[in-house]
C-alpha cells in the first residue's frame, strides 16, 4: 500500500543496497510487463474504481501525464536527457522542438522499443537511450541543457531522490534546468491511484510536498516554477 517516507519510516538507500536493487527491480518488471501488453489480475474491489474504468477506457493518460514542455520546452539543438523517459521520444513532439534527445530508462522493453524506431523517426535528434538508472547516469558531467524525468519518482522514497538530484547536478550545464513531477498525495484520486499501483505491482509513496521541496533547497537548488495537475505537480528547478 502506499505510505510516506518521513524520516522516522525511511529504509537507507545506497548504491548496490539489497532494498534498492529490489524496489528497481520491481518497477522494471511492472513497466516492461507494461509495454508488452500483459495482463494484470486485479481483485473486483479494485476493478469497480472510477481510476480502473479510467484506465480501461483509455482516459487514465491525460490524469497521469505531466505536459513538462509547458514550463520548460525544449528548444533546437538543446541537448535534452529524459530519465525513465519511456516510450516518450514517439509520444511527444520531439522533431517540432528540434532538440536532441538522449534517453535513460530502467525497463528493457521500452529502451529497446526506443533504439529500434527513434532513428528511424528522426536520425538526427534521437541520440540514443541507454538502460541504467536515475542515480547512475551513464553521461559526461555537464553535458544536457535540460535533463526530464516525469512518471516515476512517486515509486521511491526521498532518500533514494537524493542520489537522483546529486546526479542530474551532475551532468546539467551550469543554468540548466531539471524538470519533474511528484505526486500530489491530497489530490482527489491520489489515494486510489495508489491502491491501483500496488495491485499492478509498484508501490507508491504518497510524500507531502513540502517534503519534496524541502529535499530540493537542500540540494542547492532553486525552485523556478510549480504547475500542478490533476495527480502530479510538475516543477521546474535550477542548481
Amino acid at each position: 500500500m502506499a505510505k510516506s517516507s518521513n524520516p522516522s519510516n525511511f529504509f537507507n538507500l545506497s548504491v548496490g543496497s539489497d532494498p534498492l536493487e529490489t524496489a528497481l527491480a520491481t518497477v522494471a518488471h511492472r513497466f516492461n510487463r507494461e509495454y508488452q501488453g500483459g495482463a494484470f489480475d486485479l481483485p473486483p474491489e479494485v476493478e469497480t474504481l472510477e481510476i480502473f474504468r479510467d484506465r480501461m477506457a483509455g482516459t487514465l493518460a491525460e490524469k497521469i501525464t505531466s505536459p513538462f514542455w509547458e514550463i520548460a520546452k525544449p528548444h533546437k539543438n538543446q541537448r535534452c536527457l529524459d530519465i525513465g523517459c519511456g516510450v516518450s521520444f514517439l509520444i511527444y513532439p520531439w522533431r517540432d522542438w528540434d532538440a536532441l534527445f538522449y534517453g535513460q530508462e530502467i525497463s528493457t522493453v521500452a529502451k529497446d522499443a526506443l533504439n529500434v524506431r527513434g532513428p528511424q523517426l528522426n536520425s538526427k535528434l534521437f541520440k540514443g537511450v541507454t538502460l541504467a538508472p536515475g542515480h547512475q547516469l551513464q553521461y559526461e558531467a555537464h553535458q544536457f541543457d535540460l535533463a526530464i524525468a516525469t512518471g516515476w519518482s512517486c515509486y521511491y522514497p526521498l532518500s533514494y531522490w537524493e542520489l537522483v538530484l546529486k546526479e542530474v547536478k551532475r551532468v546539467v550545464k551550469p543554468g540548466g534546468d531539471f524538470v519533474f513531477d511528484v505526486l500530489i498525495p491530497d489530490a482527489e484520486l491520489a489515494e486510489d491511484w495508489a491502491i491501483l499501483e500496488t495491485y499492478l505491482g509498484t508501490e507508491v509513496f504518497l510524500e507531502p510536498l513540502d517534503n519534496w521541496e524541502t529535499l530540493i533547497k537542500a540540494t542547492g537548488a532553486k525552485i523556478l516554477k510549480r504547475k500542478p495537475g490533476t495527480l502530479f505537480q510538475l516543477y521546474k528547478i535550477r542548481f
